[in-house]
């Protein structure tokens, strides 16, 4: 908003400057701009060629809010002058950029040319230059007002020309300005109008000094209609210095000019030159006052220059106009090419509303940057503007020391309904700075309805809307100062409002009024007049339908032709809302307005003078019961909660305030505040005299005894304060400070030595007090538990100084004594001495010697009491070496050890000892304990076996390490080996038992010299060996054992050392034969075809388990095995399958067979002998096209043994017949060959690869394919889509499984089918179907199926089913579970033969179904 104008500044920031005659030296002239711009669209003031009265300047009244837009007013003011002096500075302030220019008038006469600025109110501008000598000859050019000055209005014929015409002023090279002082000159040159008297006191003159004869024509050219011409005279003085009176003026910058265009004006500019110019204003962008700056005149044809963006926003957001409810962005945008991290935006509405706070569903802020322009892009949305969403908004970009800020406006339209109200009663400052101010603020005249004195006439006498609407808009500000409005702003915007056309309403012929007001209790009629009677009418309250109750006559609604009254009785606050009717689809709204009568006081309060602890009662009578009033004091409303001290009580018309126990805080002001008015009363609480009834003692008090303190006051109920020493005592833990009525106590649990001194007490408001003194007394103690001594006895080793510092305490210091029996420690004593000290006493001794032994005693006395204390002094010292030790065991690294304690221990208890070892050829010890040994033994270990040693011990208590003692004799560590392991049962016979075993794991330095073999019968102790010499064998059988006899056996091993610990079989042996069924052990590798290349050695050894031997055979393809080709050799445990030379006649399936008596075993071995694969077939060219030929060819006949894995292809130019590789491990049976050269005959041959290599040979094309350089032409050969549709095809079957109790068991297929098939597994033909015992996956084709920890239950034959559309797949497989115990092993743990049998046969009848 533009703010109102100093009386010595003009509306645009520019000064006029007045020059003075002189006889000196003529000085540069100032710049002269002669502008003509276009008004405003008002309309001017008109003089219709009469002569018109003095235009007055009415001066806008400033609004507080700052607000107020002044619309422009066509007033012509001639321009004032004032001379100050020569040395008088120009003042300078800038007014809004948003200030229209001001319309003009121009009077034009025959000889002198008189021209009229049109400037808003009041402008002054005073320019001062030095007094310049004057010109040898002068030519003066006058510029007078005539007594009655006439304006002029030319206007101008109605179309327009293309641009205005003007001719300007035309003077000669150099003119001269001078500034004439008074007393004036002869013929002082005036140039302006004057406004009418009173005339100000000194008359501000301004002559222009000129050569001789000059010729002045202004042409003003017919301007398009309907604006006038504004023809203005700007002088440019030099700048005034800056002083704190201009601080306000010119910190503010010129505006920027506008761009020059038809409508724009022309400027002439005469410039000062640079002598003229203070040296404050040198190089000063504001030392010219214009609309911008000066131009020389060879430069006024062409355009003024916009001054450039800023530094930051290269693109600013722009104003706009928006409808309520709709949507508008604003856009800014920053340049970061220069910038290191992203610039600061902040968006404002007004001066300091941040919006980055009211972001939501109707405002958006978004941040964008494109990284390849480097522009950041700033958007500001508003969603479903509202109304009070217009005005004035700021963007601000802020990067480190580099600012920028925009100013862009909004306007919210919408098309409102005129109402008939009290304008001047309704437009007032609703809420002061708010964008609402000016609108129509019915709840704040609620408000405040209690503050303002009643209307006398709600209804206006004359209509303001109507005279604001024929007005002009320069008559706004007479008309609102006229009728009181203060808000202009709000007004012009209610205005515009207001003006838009109205819709004709179809459904109300007269609508409600705006407002209606009712006094509280009254009666209110709501009348409306429908267009069509027959329409459905509906009346509502704050939106809410009001309906006729039959039982209450609140609301009655009548009707009268056609009118409709709504009529409301017995009005309420509550009646106080927003009242609306609708007839059919339109709705017209009012507010009723509820006026309470004010509450009136009809009697005062009466002032009260009372005395502490007295009752005080306040009275009032107001005039209506059941009033609400507010109590205060000094202003501030007292508090009427339970716990306050005050008591409110009204009874009918009366009202009370009640204080039942006063202190001289309730002096004060109290007021009854009522709406209709105020009582106030003083009440004054003055203090009782004091009155001492029981003062305070002197006290003698123990220490730690309670310390309590009593005195009587009268008044009771006067609080006070303790002091001790001047200090002031608070309550705490130990500190009570209590107060019943009229006693005061101060008790303290625990005394201690601080609290002796002087007490007071100070009663609250009195200057009189109460003393007594304090005195703590404390018998003498030692404090002999803070020294931590145990039995208080204190422990120094001879030779040192010991020093004892005993705490003391006492009230007064007590006198101490030390005594060592019947001897005095004096404190001038040489080597013993005693000092005593405040808190505490002290006992020296500089060199501890063994006789200083003893009970030291010592005495307190004062006068308090006696006290004493003893301590014991113990010397001690290092203790004697020990006995030496005795080695009674010795092991592999390892002896036991022992030794006798020493003879004397130093005074000190032996705490341990410590054990040192070396090797008997070295003299370097070795400690073998870092932590005490308490015992008197000791093993010593990790020696080297076979190694002398000697060992020796040390002593050790709290003093020190004694010496060492005597080393004891050398000793050798021997071992003997450990146990035997993996003691097992060989083999078993009806009369012989065969035992095997392993070595030791530890043998050591002695060796193994052999083992010695025991066994006994089981039930007995009698161990007997078996073998009286040693064996050096791990094998080894028993004979001569009693037939169908169960013995535990046992194997010791035996070096020099001795029998090393026994290794005992855990369970007895059954001493008989028994038969192990046939079970053949399969490798792992052998499960799958083994294949080996032609040429190479097969050589598999197959495990097998029987007893007695089994018999073993073989057939290939159920044919016996020729010797000749394939060599067979069989043990009692495995058989041997060799062939030397391997060719492909080997491969085949072998099947091998295991007997025991009845009992039979067999297994499959499949052999793949492969080979080399022959050639492809028949290699043809198919096609030849461009640099590309198309080959095709068959398998070849003899793929080796093996599957083909893919080819090889290679080519070679006719010319050269060099092969060259193309491609390899090709897996398809056709090929296009590319990037052949155009020109060159190629020949192709491919190889066939299988597992074991490429073919010998390789097959050629018959043809040759020659590669033409044009005219060839590709023929697009016809496809048919391949159906890749099959039915389930197992490519890899179920493999004959082997399986361990208790271990997982997998058994994997896969299978190839499209569509994709449905997988069952069957155990025995039955399908498995839920049974956590398994899990079943696939993926890829690949189908498998997992047995947790089976068992011999699990075994049997499994079987995979794939089905799909088109049919189906089985394959199977035998899974054996190995796992239990066999025959000979239940024999070896000694289970009983019918328990044997009836396992053996539970197996067998598990295993032939299966089978």
């Amino acid at each position: 908003m533009p703010e109102p104008t100093k009386k010595d500044e003009t509306p645009n920031g520019e000064k006029e400057s007045v020059a003075t005659d002189s006889s000196e030296a003529p000085m540069p002239t100032p710049e002269i701009s002669l502008e003509v711009s276009p008004p405003p669209p008002e309309q001017p003031v008109e003089t219709e060629g009469k002569d018109p009265q003095p235009i007055e300047v009415i001066k806008p009244e400033p609004v507080e809010n700052g607000s107020k837009e002044p619309e422009p007013e066509a007033v012509a003011v001639g321009a004032k002058e004032q001379v100050e002096s020569v040395n008088s500075e120009v003042k300078e302030e800038a007014p809004s950029p948003c200030s229209p220019p001001p319309p003009a008038t121009v009077k034009e006469e025959a000889e002198p040319v008189v021209t009229e600025v049109t400037q808003p109110p009041e402008p002054v501008v005073t320019v001062v230059t030095p007094p310049p000598p004057p010109p040898p000859e002068p030519v003066v050019m006058e510029v007078t007002q005539p007594p009655e000055p006439v304006l002029t209005v030319v206007t101008p014929p109605p179309p327009p020309p293309p641009e205005p015409v003007v001719t300007e002023v035309t003077q000669p090279p150099e003119p001269v300005v001078t500034v004439v002082t008074p007393p004036p000159p002869p013929e002082p040159v005036v140039m302006g109008v004057t406004p009418p008297p009173p005339p100000p006191p000194e008359p501000v003159v301004m002559g222009v000094t000129q050569p001789p004869e000059p010729v002045v024509t202004m042409v003003t050219p017919p301007p398009p209609p309907p604006p006038e011409p504004v023809v203005t005279v700007q002088v440019t003085p030099p700048p005034p210095p800056a002083d704190k009176d201009d601080d306000a003026t010119t910190n503010t910058p010129s505006p920027p000019p506008p761009p020059e265009d038809a409508n724009t004006a022309k400027k002439l500019s005469i410039e000062l030159p640079n002598d003229s110019i203070h040296v404050s204003a040198m190089g000063r962008k504001d030392s010219v006052w214009s609309l911008g700056d000066g131009q020389a005149p060879e430069d006024l044809d062409k355009p003024v220059d916009t001054p450039p963006l800023s530094s930051l926003l290269i693109e600013r957001p722009q104003g706009g106009s928006i409808t309520v409810g709709g949507d508008i962005s604003f856009v800014a945008k920053v340049e970061a090419q220069d910038l290191l991290r992203k610039p600061t935006i902040k968006w404002f509405k007004g001066k300091w509303m941040d919006l980055a706070s009211k972001t939501g569903k109707h405002l958006q802020l978004k941040e964008t940057f494109d990284r390849r322009t480097k522009i950041h892009t700033f958007e500001m949305h508003i969603i479903k503007a509202k109304d009070n969403y217009a005005g004035n908004y700021r963007c601000e970009v802020t990067y480190k020391d580099k600012f920028d800020s925009c100013s862009f406006d909004l306007e919210v339209k919408e098309l409102e309904q005129s109402q008939s109200v009290d304008i001047r009663s309704a437009f007032k400052r609703s809420s002061e700075g708010h964008e609402d101010a000016g609108d129509l603020d019915f709840s704040g005249l609620l408000k405040h309805r209690n503050q303002r004195e009643p209307k006398q006439d709600e209804t206006p006498e004359v209509d303001v809307w109507e005279i604001l609407k024929s007005a002009r808009p320069d008559q706004y500000e007479k008309i609102a100062f006229e009728y009181g409005i203060t808000d202009l702003r709000g007004l012009l915007k209610r205005l515009k409002k207001t003006k838009k056309e109205e819709k004709k309403s179809e459904a109300f012929a007269k609508k409600l009024d705006p407002a209606y007001q009712v006094d509280k209790g009254g009666k209110i009629r709501l009348v409306v007049d429908l267009a069509d009677p027959t329409v459905e009418l509906k009346w509502y309250k704050n939106g809410q339908e009001i309906r006729p109750t039959p039982n209450q006559r609140k609301f009655i609604f009548e009707q009268k032709g056609t009118q409709r009254i709504l009529v409301i009785n017995n009005c309420g606050l509550n009646d106080d809302a927003a009242y609306s009717v609708a007839a059919g689809e339109e709705k017209c709204t009012t507010e009723l307005f509820v006026k309470e009568l004010p509450v009136k006081i009809t009697k005062e309060i009466e002032a009260v003078k009372t005395t502490v602890n007295e009752r005080i009662e306040l009275e009032c009578e107001v005039s209506e019961e059941g009033a609400q009033v507010k109590w205060c004091k000094n202003g501030v409303e007292v508090p009427t909660g339970p716990r306050s001290r005050y008591r409110v009580k009204s009874d009918g018309l009366k009202h009370w305030l009640i204080i039942d126990d006063a202190s001289k805080e309730d002096t004060g002001t109290f007021s009854l505040m009522a709406s209709g008015g105020t009582s106030e009363a003083k009440v004054q609480v003055e203090l009782k005299p004091l009155k001492i009834i029981q003062d305070l003692q002197d006290m003698t008090v123990l220490l730690g005894q309670p310390l309590k303190m009593h005195c009587e006051i009268f008044p009771g109920n006067v609080p006070g304060r303790w002091y001790r020493n001047g200090q002031l005592i608070q309550s705490n833990d130990r500190i009570n400070i209590l107060q019943r009525a009229k006693n005061h106590r101060l008790e303290i649990v625990n005394s201690t030595i601080h609290d002796a001194g002087d007490y007071t007490f100070v009663p609250e408001g009195y200057t009189q007090s109460l003393c007594a003194k304090v005195h703590i007394v404390d018998p003498p103690r030692v404090h002999l538990e803070s020294l931590n001594f145990p039995d208080n006895t204190v422990t120094i080793v001879a030779g040192n100084k010991l020093r004892v510092e005993i705490p003391i305490s006492g009230e007064p210091a007590p006198r101490v004594v030390w005594m060592k029996g019947e001897r005095v420690i004096l404190d001038s004593g040489h080597r013993v001495r005693a000092e005593t000290f405040p808190d505490h006493t002290s006992l020296t001794i500089d060199i501890a010697e063994k006789d200083d032994t003893g009970n030291y005693k010592i005495v307190l006395q004062n006068e308090a009491g006696e006290a004493g204390a003893s301590i014991k002094v113990k010397v001690v010292d290092i203790p004697d070496p020990p006995e030496v030790p005795l080695v009674t065991e010795v092991g592999g690294d390892w002896c036991s050890m022992t030794w006798e304690p020493p003879i004397y221990d130093g005074g000190s208890p032996i705490l341990g000892y410590f054990i040192e070892r070396k090797k008997k050829q070295s003299s370097r010890w070795m400690r073998l304990n870092f932590d005490l040994n308490k015992e008197t033994t000791f093993e010593p270990k990790k020696m080297i076996e076979g190694v002398p040693y000697e060992v020796r011990v040390f002593a050790v208590n709290a003093i020190g390490v004694s010496k060492p003692s005597e080393p004891s004799k050398a000793f050798v560590p021997l071992a003997v080996t450990s146990e035997p392991t993996m003691l097992v049962v060989d083999d078993v016979t009806d009369t012989t038992v065969t035992m095997k075993w392993r070595p030791p794991d530890t043998i050591g330095a002695a060796g193994l010299d052999g083992y010695l073999v025991e066994y006994c019968i089981e039930g007995t102790d009698d161990w007997r060996v078996t073998n009286k010499e040693l064996t050096e064998k791990t094998k080894y059988t028993i004979t001569g054992l009693p037939p169908e006899a169960k013995i535990l056996v046992r194997v010791r091993a035996i070096n020099a050392a001795g029998a090393s610990t026994p290794r005992t079989l855990q369970h007895s042996i059954l001493v008989k034969e028994v038969i192990e069924p046939p079970k053949i052990r399969i490798p792992r590798h052998l499960k799958q075809t083994y294949t080996r290349k032609v040429g190479e050695a097969v050589n598999l050894v197959i495990p097998f388990m029987g007893k007695p031997r089994p018999k073993v055979s073989w057939l290939k393809e159920g044919q016996t095995v020729d010797p000749t080709q394939v060599t067979i050799r069989n043990t009692d445990c495995d058989s041997i399958i060799f062939i030397r030379k391997a060719e492909r006649k080997h491969s085949g399936k072998y099947d091998m067979k295991v007997e025991v008596e009845n009992h039979v075993d067999t297994a499959i071995i499949d052999i793949q002998i492969v080979d080399l694969p022959g050639p492809p077939q028949c290699v043809k060219i198919d096609e030849v096209w461009g640099g590309n030929v198309a080959l095709d060819w068959t398998p070849p006949k003899d793929n080796g043994n093996a599957a083909i894995t893919g080819y090889t292809i290679q080519k070679a130019d006719k010319k050269t017949m060099e092969w060259y590789t193309c491609i390899e491990h090709y897996h398809r049976t056709c090929i296009t060959i590319t990037e052949l050269v155009v020109g060159n005959e190629y020949y192709f041959r491919i190889y066939s690869e299988n597992m074991v290599g490429l073919s010998e040979g390789a097959t050629q094309t018959k043809d040759s394919a020659l590669i033409v350089k044009e005219g060839m032409q590709l023929k697009n050969p016809e496809y048919i889509d391949h159906d890749f549709k099959e039915p389930p095809k197992f490519t890899q079957p179920l493999i004959n499984t082997f399986a361990i109790a208790g271990y997982n068991a997998t058994l994997n297929c896969s299978v190839r089918a499209n569509p994709r098939p449905k997988v069952i597994w069957m155990k025995n033909k039955i399908a498995i179907i839920d049974d956590p015992r398994y899990r079943m996956f696939s993926n890829q084709g690949v189908c498998t199926l997992e047995i947790r920890k089976p068992s011999p239950y699990d075994g049997g034959m499994y079987s995979c089913k794939a089905i799909n559309d088109l049919g189906d797949a089985l394959v199977e497989c035998k899974l054996e579970v190995k796992g239990g115990f066999t025959f000979s092993e239940l024999m070896q743990r000694g289970v009983p033969l019918h328990l044997i049998d009836k396992y053996m046969s539970e197996t067998k009848a598990v295993e032939q179904p299966e089978k």
